[in-house]
């Protein structure tokens, strides 16, 4: 395929590149990338019997390499610059020996290095230590998996007293990461690195100030790279918290009025421009007494995560009409597809479809309203 080649590592702990007949044998290659939780991942193979070594078993079968928990580096190399699309675990095989010599498959499914942070349940107290601080020493201990902590301290987060309550876990390590983040409005993901092996671990808001990424351009001529794309309003997705809250102290309210997402991307915000037909929503309050800046960051957390849903749109490019590889976790501008709907957007998720002769990107974007707020985007 032209301009565009994939790699493939496979192996224990530290993959190698693959040997010559898994590589020969790869078919097709898809993988999925998420803003939260984990990112997956298939691999279809091509799998017959020749001769007597064969006799007993398809030789790829017998493969342990292409055994479950193995771990699997896939790069792809686009226009000679390699870019690393998945870092993850096998999890699963299926096998159909097709109704064909030599036509039977062995498709491999697997998940991001996280599927290692989520197979055990645990008790765990800590001490002293805030979220943000909890997070990273969570992401510490697995340096096999070459997980660097990019950790954001977020508004409201208080450092726990000797004499308070221990901040305590009774959950896998991935669904604890999760539930810390959802009080601040975070998101938990981990994405491999330029470097093969090694993974940023990220906690934080959703990233909206990075440097934006290639237009998608729509209707445009020649210039179009967009193959298709819809826009969805979700005008139920915005929501204020309104609430009186029991407090230490006694009762006390909590208000959210606008989102904290920075930078804005839409020139019209649904929390602006529904009022006063905004959803509101309560805090769930459980047992005891909550603290007040506790409860506001909560009540923030929600806002912010709600917005993220107003405005949505999917769709599908070829990539050697894009000319590269669309990034999820990040910002890409949007033209040709009216005012309405042209500008910046965050980008939510992208699934990459490799075969022979064809690479498509499949996406999901969104931001809080409609409109852009600026009138130019990166070309």
């Amino acid at each position: 395929m032209l301009g565009v080649h994939l790699s493939l590592a496979i192996g224990p702990t530290l993959p190698l590149p693959a040997t010559a007949d898994i590589a020969e044998a790869v078919q097709s290659v898809s993988v999925t990338q998420n803003d939260e939780g984990r990112s997956g991942f298939q691999i279809v193979l091509q799998v017959g019997r020749s001769g007597a070594v064969d006799m007993r078993d398809y030789r790829l079968l017998q493969n342990p390499l292409l055994r479950p928990f193995n771990r699997v580096i896939l790069t792809v190399l686009f226009n000679a610059l390699p870019q690393v699309l998945m870092d993850g675990i096998i999890t699963n095989w299926q096998f159909s020996p097709g109704n064909q010599p030599g036509l039977g498959t062995l498709t491999l499914t697997g998940e991001d290095v996280s599927v290692m942070m989520d197979l055990k349940k645990k008790r765990a107290n800590y001490k002293t230590m805030s979220e943000p601080l909890i997070a990273r020493a969570i992401i510490l201990s697995y340096p096999q998996y070459g997980l660097i902590p990019d950790v954001v301290w977020p508004t409201g987060a208080s450092q726990p007293l000797p004499t308070g309550k221990t901040p305590v876990q009774q959950a896998t390590d991935l669904e604890h990461l999760k539930d810390l983040g959802k009080r601040f409005g975070h998101v938990f993901y981990v994405e491999p690195t330029a470097a093969p092996g090694f993974n940023t671990a990220y906690w934080g808001p959703p990233k909206r100030s990075d440097t934006p990424q290639r237009a998608l351009t729509v209707s445009m001529g020649p210039q179009t790279n967009v193959e298709q794309i819809s826009f969805t309003y979700n005008g139920l997705a915005a929501t204020l918290v309104d609430d009186l809250v029991q407090g230490k102290k006694g009762p006390f309210p909590v208000l959210t009025f606008k989102s904290t997402r920075e930078p804005p991307l839409a020139s019209m915000p649904a929390l602006e421009t529904q009022l006063p037909n905004i959803r509101t929503t309560l805090l769930e309050q459980g047992s005891g007494a909550l603290d007040e800046d506790d409860a506001r960051t909560r009540a923030q957390g929600i806002t912010d995560k709600s917005v993220d849903s107003v405005a949505t749109a999917q769709g599908e490019l070829d990539g050697l009409q894009y000319g590269g590889v669309l990034r999820p976790r990040g910002i890409v501008g949007v033209r040709g597809a009216g005012l309405t709907h042209d500008g910046s957007y965050y980008v939510k998720s992208v699934s990459h479809s490799i075969s022979k002769g064809q690479y498509k990107q499949r996406f999901s974007l969104t931001r809080e309203g409609t409109g852009p707020v600026s009138m130019t985007v990166v070309p």
